[in-house]
């Protein structure tokens, strides 16, 4: 076998490795061998099959088997004899004239044929002494957990019936029946029997609820509305319709009352311990926002620190994965680029510039992960599928086995676990310092964020958060 490097263009090379003629049939010989042992054919003893006539019945299947073997041998010489990290898993380009590739076939002649690799780049680590990073840290306002304890209560409020001659208001909660027209026809899903409505809720089209305020028990009325423009079923977006609405029951909530017997409602012994572990369940969420936003100042720090070449194929999969999700958002807002003050020739070419960040910082977080020797462990993995199956209840069982007998969907898994291990080693390495902050300013979007971003602003929005949650693609990198 011998190998030559015909291309060393930035992160491309290629190879071209030739296979001799004398060395084809020796593979060949080796393998007919080795099935003379095993081949059971009718007129012969077992292990007497002669290798020519094996060679007749399961030559090219046993070359198809040989030139497999010689390229994934190829493959690993050059990676190996080169010191090479690969990006993706090496193009092969065989000989277009289709007589050399018979001559090979039957070990007649040699076969020459191009290994095409994109590797990844070095990556010198940067020296991180200088970084200092702040850490937005905010107290859970009493108020925060007077409001949490006011929606819980409202979950749980009870209603009475206000009698026959009561007038509905907002607020109150109406058993309704309803048959729904487009034109003059019922159409799929418009009809419901003993519907709850709590009027003001927002619960139905808009439009829907206001046309019933004053409505007594029994009566019905036609109630017009207009589907809105991005409505979930696409047949009823936009369009006008009709209900003939009969109102059954007319509900006055009762008051709500904050006590240890709402505490108890909800499983807990008083009204202080529910108080206790609302502020922890709100302390834990300011803790996770917290831990988003330093996470993404320490992004912003690495991504200023690098520069170097990215291997296009990466950048190119990325990016058409970003812009999908813009396409999706552009279209269920039914709006254009122009309408967002942008065009789609602009829009892309910011849309490149994140999925680049977010290529250059997945290559340099698994670097730094690699040198560290960050590892993980199976009970971590074991810990965060069960979590992922928790997510699918009554599915449990089928989305473990799923994850289990695909080992790049359990590599999803371990991805944001090595991620998060990188993240913290990097954050023993940097100056964090904590800065009190309200619960508005931990929530409060960076508006200098946006300057990295296209519009339209949606999917902008969403394209940051994702980046600012993890999906750096470190995954990619290091899976």
């Amino acid at each position: 076998m011998n190998v030559t490097e015909t291309l060393s263009q930035g992160l491309k090379r290629e190879f071209q490795v030739v296979l001799n003629a004398a060395d084809l049939k020796s593979r060949l010989d080796d393998g007919l061998q080795g099935l003379q042992g095993k081949a059971k054919i009718n007129g012969f003893r077992p292990g007497k099959v002669p290798v020519a006539h094996l060679r007749r019945l399961y030559g090219r299947s046993v070359m198809s088997d040989v030139l497999q073997n010689a390229v994934n041998e190829a493959n690993q010489k050059i990676v190996t004899d080169n010191g090479l990290k690969l990006a993706f898993e090496p193009q092969i380009r065989f000989p277009e004239n289709k007589d050399e590739i018979e001559a090979a076939m039957e070990a007649k002649g040699d076969l020459a044929f191009t290994v095409a690799l994109e590797v990844l780049p070095k990556i010198e680590l940067a020296d991180l002494s200088d970084v200092s990073l702040t850490k937005p840290v905010a107290e859970v306002p009493d108020a925060d957990v007077d409001a949490a304890l006011e929606r819980m209560a409202g979950q749980n409020r009870t209603y009475s019936n206000k009698g026959e001659k009561a007038k509905a208001a907002s607020g109150d909660r109406l058993m309704i029946s309803f048959v729904g027209t487009l034109e003059g026809k019922p159409f799929d899903g418009g009809t419901g029997e003993g519907i709850p409505l709590d009027l003001g809720a927002g619960q139905f089209i808009p439009g829907f609820e206001e046309q019933l305020e004053g409505a007594k028990a029994g009566e019905t009325r036609t109630v017009k509305v207009t589907f809105p423009e991005n409505y979930t079923a696409t047949h009823l977006a936009g369009k006008p319709a009709e209900f003939e609405v009969t109102v059954t029951e007319v509900q006055a909530p009762e008051a709500v009352k904050i006590d240890d017997e709402l505490a108890k409602a909800f499983g807990m012994e008083s009204l202080d311990a529910l108080k206790t572990a609302i502020r922890e369940q709100i302390g834990r969420d300011f803790g996770e926002q917290s831990r988003r936003k330093l996470k993404k100042s320490l992004l912003d720090a690495l991504d200023a620190k690098y520069t170097f070449e990215l291997p296009p194929t990466l950048v190119e999969q990325e990016f058409a994965s970003v812009w999908s999700h813009v396409e999706v958002d552009m279209k269920e807002a039914k709006k254009s680029f122009e309408d967002e003050g942008t065009t789609e020739e602009a829009a892309k070419a910011d849309y490149r510039k994140i999925a680049e960040r977010r290529v250059r910082l997945g290559l340099v977080l698994a670097e730094i992960g690699e040198q560290a020797k960050v590892q993980i462990s199976d009970d971590e993995v074991t810990k965060a599928l069960v979590e992922r199956a928790r997510q699918f209840p009554g599915q449990e069982k089928q989305v473990w086995e799923f994850y289990q007998k695909n080992p790049q969907a359990l590599a999803e898994i371990r991805a944001p676990i090595f991620e998060e291990k990188v993240v913290d080693h990097l954050l023993e390495q940097v100056k964090v310092a904590d800065q009190s902050v309200t619960r508005e300013a931990l929530y409060a979007d960076d508006e200098a964020d946006e300057t990295a971003e296209a519009k339209p602003k949606k999917a902008a929005k969403k394209a940051k958060k994702a980046d600012a949650k993890g999906e750096d693609k470190a995954e990619d990198a290091s899976a």
